[in-house]
């Protein structure tokens, strides 16, 4: 990895240096059906130098380069090539370069991966670039703002689909394939799907005002294996309904032509936004029945990536300092119009609930960093699409629409987009224009809340007289020792009660409010009856962790369930979230809040966001000597809801998921296996494939499943699925031997594909095995480091935090992590940050079970 490194000095002085013109890049990938490991590419780049004679270099990461070609100078590959970057010296004014190259097939779904199907022996390749693979597949100027036109020829197996960002132009004659050149764009999101896809059609038009019309063909595919189970229709209902809304509010025609969204295997990342030809991971095409959450995720990811239309592919950052630029408006615009436009009007209960708890995490580790942030180089970059950038980064934009008005906020996006379209921007740029329409002071707004870095506390504070009347009502703002910074936030205070003979705690008041440094009293409230819940970051304006008076507190232990708004109490689950994390709840109150009203949850997303902390809280927060008591409680209560559930529902799908990931007592265990077997039923619950792969690797991982019944099911689901999860549920098995072939699969070995060796990891560290595991502790901290130099950096942060020795929280496991960190001071910056932030995942885990561990004492 070290040597594919590429700073931001670097990028920016061949910036500084060169303009390209145009890239020609013609792909053989013929050999992807015979089994061999490289395709050629050959690349023509036309490209101008602000300095002749000047010395600058191109990138390509290649087993091996067969001819270079300067200025029709045939140049020496050996001399000039080092397996990661080409050096090309004295440049002309205008330049041409062509590179012929054998490049590899990917297995880390890093450049151009190749997948074959387990199911029918099918090949498929797709390319995954960002923020900078583009060089393993052809010639490049490898940074986002040397933008070009492309335009690619594919030669594949003549009964291929093969598709790139342009429509293709003619016929394919003997499996050549060539495609319309695009407009200017940078390297990474170029793209290539080809293979023997499913292909499903569809397309949009819209007339606009001024009677131009747009017609923008519009492409589904996934594996032959996925079709049975393909629903373009609601893919193509979503897109429709996303295009419509970016129309009416960008006032700037999707600018790419077609539109196909390839839904393809072993993808690293949720979807790509390149032009005209979208990626997904195949995930999101559902093989068994999934919750109405399952369906609004795809739906926010789908309209996610068209934001980036506009929002990183028009318009795109100069440098990965700038990476919100195009991540957090994308985040922000994918969550607005998953509301307006869709069916999913709870989208906003959704990002509060979920999409912010990344957020908070993230920005309280110690790699913590600002909206816009300083990277350094390409490493950096890869780490940095992170919560921060995504989610913190939509809540500060959420914030700015309250402070600079939507209309403002939407009127600045277009300016935007008209003004620097084809181009590349910096954070300044974004400020000039929404200062011109808001009439608001940027720089100060950004520089409160997009050039620092951590998360404010707001807590409210209740003076009441004697007649029960608000005397005072104000909020305190505080921030970590490591991060001062005090905002400003524009926040809604509301204040809950009883008022119906149900007993729902409903809001009877309600005030907006700036809250500016460390006191801020809200004079609106004043006289108003005292409340039993103030809630103070009501609708979710701001980005803040929330805290709660005592009384509210008490209101809340008591009956959070009776809260009727679904975003309110989609908020205070996440604020008693917090309080767990942070060590000021114990895990077991937290627990006890789940098992008493996670029932009554009515919104599925927010119920499954319960499960996944209740299973945290257990696992990682509760004291070891509560946690048999906690996980036996926790699986009744699981157990419980299931059966109470509405049959065929959503919610009881979601408990029975949760009911196999909890259970450990016998009976629990004999209750799965029979569900699997079909010796016991639940009235409604379709154990479907899926499903019946949640049950077994339950059994697998309680030692209640051999490897002949694993290997049985792989036969009922023989398919690349199938594989993944059989993988799963073997690394899954507590056996000393099982443990031992799973580590030396992934770490001894590079055979396992990425998807591989995700499955693996996920087996491996399982639940209540921290004795077993016990050993790798140490084996793992004198393998990281050559992990990070020998593998690609997408196995090397899988490994990394997949790997990190959590089954063991405890003291000595902190000290070992500490001692690895002093004694490899000089280790990549990228691998440390990645060890730093699980020592800190680590550090909390201790400080909250010392407070599930104190609270049994006073108890």
């Amino acid at each position: 990895m070290p040597g594919e490194n590429l700073s931001r000095d670097e990028a920016h002085e061949r910036g500084r240096l060169l303009s390209v013109d145009g890239y020609d890049v013609a792909l053989d990938v013929r050999s992807a059906v015979k089994g061999e490991d490289t395709f050629r590419s050959l690349t023509t780049i036309r490209f101008r130098c602000a300095e002749p004679g000047a010395t600058t270099f191109a990138d390509l990461v290649a087993p091996s380069v067969t001819s270079v070609t300067l200025n029709g100078t045939v140049l020496d590959p050996s001399a000039v090539f080092d397996g990661t970057r080409i050096t090309l010296a004295d440049l002309a004014a205008e330049n041409t370069l062509t590179v012929d190259a054998q490049c590899a097939y990917s297995r880390t779904g890093e450049g151009l991966h190749r997948f074959v199907d387990p199911e029918d022996g099918e090949v498929y390749l797709y390319t995954q670039y960002e923020p900078a693979d583009a060089r393993r597949v052809f010639a490049t100027f490898e940074q986002p703002d040397l933008k070009a036109p492309f335009t690619f020829e594919v030669t594949a197996p003549e009964e291929w689909l093969v598709l790139s960002n342009g429509a293709e132009e003619g016929e394919p004659s003997g499996g050549r394939h060539r495609f319309a050149t695009t407009r200017p764009v940078s390297t990474y999101i170029t793209a290539v799907v080809a293979g023997p896809y499913h292909y499903e059609r569809d397309s949009y038009r819209r007339t606009f005002e001024d009677g131009t019309e747009l017609d923008i063909p519009l492409g589904a595919l996934c594996r032959k294996g996925l079709a049975k189970h393909f629903d373009a229709d609601d893919i193509f209902t979503v897109t429709k309904q996303g295009l419509d809304f970016f129309h009416d509010h960008f006032d700037y025609p999707y600018p790419f032509g077609k539109y196909d969204q390839a839904f393809v295997p072993e993808y690293n990342i949720g979807a790509m936004e390149n032009p005209g030809c979208v990626t997904f991971r195949e995930e999101f095409v559902f093989r068994g029945k999934v919750t109405e959450a399952a369906y609004e995720r795809r739906a926010s990811v789908i309209l996610h990536e068209m934001a980036h239309m506009w929002f990183g592919d028009l318009v795109t950052m100069e440098w990965w300092d700038d990476l919100w630029l195009k991540e957090s408006f994308a985040d922000y615009m994918g969550a607005l119009s998953l509301v307006e436009a869709t069916r999913f009007h709870n989208g906003w209960i959704t990002f509060a609930n979920h999409r912010k708890a990344w957020a908070y995490r993230a920005d309280q580790l110690p790699s913590t960093h600002p909206v816009t942030a300083d990277i350094r180089d390409l490493e950096d970059a890869k780490l940095n699409f992170d919560g921060i950038t995504y989610a913190k980064g939509a809540s500060v934009l959420k914030q700015l629409v309250a402070y600079a008005g939507r209309d403002a906020f939407l009127e600045g996006a277009r300016r935007y987009f008209k003004r620097h379209a084809y181009g590349n921007t910096r954070l300044t740029d974004l400020l000039s224009v929404l200062e011109e329409t808001s009439g608001r002071d940027m720089a100060t707004w950004s520089r409160a809340w997009l050039e620092t870095a951590g998360v404010n506390a707001l807590t409210p504070q209740l003076t009441c007289d004697a007649q029960d009347r608000i005397t005072e009502l104000a909020i305190l703002q505080e921030a970590a020792a490591s991060h001062p910074e005090l905002r400003p936030h524009r926040v809604a205070v509301g204040l809950y009660r009883r008022e119906d003979a149900a007993g729902s705690l409903v809001r009877y008041a309600r005030a907006e409010v700036d809250v500016a440094g460390p006191h801020t009293v809200v004079t609106e409230l004043a006289g108003a009856e005292r409340p039993e819940l103030i809630l103070v970051n009501d609708d979710d304006l701001t980005y803040c962790k929330t805290r709660f008076d005592e009384g509210s507190l008490v209101a809340l232990r008591a009956r959070l369930g009776d809260l009727a708004d679904p975003l309110a109490r989609a908020l205070c689950w996440s604020a008693v979230w917090g309080l767990t994390r942070d060590g000021l709840m114990p895990a077991r109150d937290y627990l006890d809040l789940v098992l008493r009203f996670a029932g009554r949850e009515s919104d599925i997303g927010v119920l499954q966001t319960l499960h996944s902390q209740a299973q945290g809280a257990l696992e990682s927060y509760t004291a070891p000597e509560h946690r048999e008591a906690a996980a036996r409680a926790l699986a009744e209560g699981a157990l419980h809801e299931l059966r109470v559930a509405t049959p065929g529902s959503d919610h009881q799908l979601a408990w029975a998921r949760h009911f196999a990931a909890v259970a450990a007592e016998p009976a629990d265990l004999q209750l799965l296996r029979g569900l699997l077997d079909g010796t016991a039923r639940i009235d409604g619950l379709d154990v479907d494939q899926e499903l019946r792969w949640t049950l077994l690797a339950a059994l697998a991982s309680a030692d209640a499943a051999d490897a002949a019944a694993v290997d049985a099911e792989l036969s009922r689901d023989d398919t690349a699925s199938g594989k993944r999860h059989q993988v799963r549920c073997l690394a899954a098995r507590p056996d000393a031997g099982v443990k031992a072939r799973a580590w030396a699969d992934v770490m001894e070995s590079d055979a396992l594909s990425n998807a591989l060796v995700e499955a693996t990891i996920s087996g491996f560290a399982r639940r209540g095995q921290g004795e077993l595991l016990a050993p790798y502790g140490e084996r793992y901290f004198a393998a990281i480091e050559r992990i990070w130099q020998d593998r690609s950096i997408e196995i090397g942060m899988a490994v990394v935090r997949g790997l990190f020795p959590f089954w063991r929280i405890e003291q000595a496991t902190l000290d070992a992590t500490d001692a690895w960190l002093t004694g490899h001071a000089d280790a990549a910056p990228a691998l440390r940050r990645l060890v730093s932030e699980r020592r800190d995942d680590l550090a909390r885990a201790l400080r909250a079970r010392a407070c599930d561990a104190g609270a049994g004492e006073r108890g």
